[in-house]
């Protein structure tokens, strides 16, 4: 009689795993149609030269793909070759220290978004060779600067000493004195009060503020008229401007910094803070708009005085990486950034992101939420040289990297078997195999 034998054959649950992402990958093909072409076909074909596959459509056989070509017909070749040729006829300069000629795509006017690498011509591509770290002054960041919160400004003082339009008035802490060639006895040297007034002899108190030196010496002269004949007053201003003299010495910094200056920063509602004018709406103006605005706010309080303002520190600007980078978090903006370079500051992309579908979120000036999706695969590949989704950050900026279809599907088997089946009843799975040996009795 035949005798039958079995035997078992453990099959770990990583092949299961393996077997649940393939089935549900077949399952989801619409999701992951893009990726697909990585499994079979010429899709497997890896330069060795290149770390990233390939990705070409099935072609029939003995069919080959045209190079692209250039806008005058050239391929990438015959325009490199025609670029050293016309070398030294008008093309680019060259120097010993970069003798040769660098062909590539220059992005004018946002035109190249659809050109591929057979459009390189023959670039100026550096022409301060040695200094190119250095040597392009390139254009301002932005037309006109514009304060915001949390700007640091710098406000500095300075007398005009120009002759004013109209006679003084006298101000309170101003000292005069008052002389009478008819009585010397009523010559003294006076101190404008707090209310304003002075003490004289024989008439008691006397409004002083607000008055020019001529209108209060006719006034006193007036008052004197009474006791005297002919007093004949006169009044000589001693120390005059006081209030000019207090904000001197407020903003008085020749023992510390240096120089007649005060430091500012912009609230969160927008304003500064100033001695003698108080506080002054900044927010949304630029360095010229504030100047002229607390040249007149200072005119109107104390005469004499400009002030010069200086952004000494622009408020901090973030942009946000998350998603399938290696090192997400908040980064700072210290000039002008793409997209591609925010991503570089978080390490790089992640095997397995899709880079196809970038999502930013930005927030407008009114503060209202604002989303664009961005492909970035040719660009972050070397595909595309000019590409369209390249575009420049705005503070505060959130850049998603997503995952690919397959690592979401990962990450689904992962969450229902690993931690949720498999981790509240491991177990593992076998199969029994029969089949009857013919042996001789």
């Amino acid at each position: 009689m035949p005798r039958p034998e079995t035997f078992t054959a453990p099959i770990s649950f990583s092949g299961l795993r393996l077997a649940a992402v393939v089935a549900l990958l077949c399952m989801t093909v619409p999701t992951a149609a893009g990726w697909l072409p990585w499994f079979g076909g010429r899709a497997q074909q890896v330069s060795h030269e290149e770390s990233v596959p390939v990705v070409t459509e099935q072609l029939p056989p003995q069919t080959t793909i045209p190079a692209q070509p250039s806008p005058d017909g050239l391929s990438y070749g015959e325009a490199m070759h025609e670029g050293e040729a016309g070398h030294g006829m008008g093309g680019p300069m060259t120097s010993p220290a970069a003798p040769f000629v660098i062909q590539g795509i220059d992005c004018t006017n946002g035109c190249c978004g659809e050109l591929g690498w057979g459009a390189a011509r023959p670039l100026d591509w550096q022409p301060f060779a040695q200094g190119e770290y250095v040597g392009h002054a390139r254009s301002p960041h932005v037309g006109e600067y514009r304060l915001r919160v949390d700007d640091l400004l710098e406000f500095v003082f300075r007398l005009t000493r120009e002759e004013t339009t109209h006679p003084y008035h006298l101000n309170v802490g101003d000292e005069i004195r008052v002389e009478s060639f008819t009585d010397p006895l009523l010559n003294r040297d006076l101190l404008i009060q707090p209310d304003g007034t002075i003490t004289l002899r024989l008439v008691g108190q006397v409004k002083a503020t607000r008055h020019t030196v001529v209108q209060l010496r006719e006034q006193i002269e007036e008052l004197y008229s009474k006791y005297y004949k002919i007093p004949s007053i006169t009044v000589t201003p001693l120390r005059v401007n006081t209030k000019l003299e207090d904000l001197r010495a407020t903003v008085d910094a020749r023992a510390g910094a240096g120089g007649q200056n005060r430091q500012a920063r912009v609230t969160p509602e927008g304003t500064i803070a100033l001695p003698a004018v108080g506080n002054v709406m900044v927010q949304g103006l630029t360095l010229g708009e504030l100047k002229r605005e607390l040249d007149q706010r200072y005119a109107a309080e104390v005469e004499g005085i400009e002030v010069t303002p200086v952004l000494l520190q622009r408020a901090p600007r973030h942009v946000y990486v998350l998603g399938e980078v290696r090192t997400p978090g908040r980064f700072l903006l210290d000039g002008p950034t793409t997209i591609m370079q925010s991503i570089a500051m978080a390490g790089g992309w992640n095997v397995g992101a899709n880079t196809r579908q970038i999502v930013v979120f930005r927030r407008g000036d009114d503060w209202r939420l604002m989303a664009t999706m961005l492909d970035l695969r040719g660009a972050l590949y070397g595909k595309m040289p000019c590409p369209a989704d390249e575009i420049w950050v705005n503070d505060s900026d959130v850049i998603i990297v997503p995952k690919s279809p397959i690592l979401v599907a990962d990450d689904f088997i992962n969450l229902i078997f690993t931690r949720g089946i498999y981790g509240v009843a491991p177990f593992n799975v076998g199969t029994t195999f029969s089949f009857f040996n013919q042996l001789p009795n």
